[in-house]
């Protein structure tokens, strides 16, 4: 299955791979760090009360989902946040939002037209 415009027309297996990136509090808080600006492994572990492995593992979850990519620097690795891939994820939100807005415009319709207090309708009709 296919995803809308939202995301470059990315296969349901990749949305599903950003979105599970994005439902952890500290991956979310990389892709905030590295949009701002590149952070070396190092630089990011130091944020954060767990090992170095750990960190490690967030930034290969994130770049599996094309949330962020490493690039080597020397001997430090430079971790940057895709702006591309989040606005992909904004668009495609914004597009699920306008889904629900219309199916609740549509909810709404259906319980006006039943709507027993509205004097000008006839119940009985």
């Amino acid at each position: 299955m296919v995803v809308h415009e939202g995301l470059a027309q990315l296969s349901q297996d990749e949305v599903d791979r950003i979105f599970h990136a994005l439902a952890d509090a500290t991956r979310r808080d990389i892709v905030a760090r590295v949009l701002d600006k590149p952070h070396s492994v190092s630089q990011l572990a130091d944020q954060y009360a767990m090992s170095f492995a750990a960190v490690q593992k967030h930034v290969a979850v994130l770049e599996r989902a094309g949330l962020v990519a490493k690039e080597r620097r020397g001997r430090e690795q430079l971790v940057r946040g895709s702006r591309e891939t989040v606005a992909g994820v904004r668009s495609l939100l914004e597009e699920y939002e306008q889904i629900w807005r219309q199916r609740a415009a549509a909810m709404e319709a259906i319980l006006a037209e039943d709507d027993p207090s509205d004097p000008g309708k006839d119940s009985r009709t």
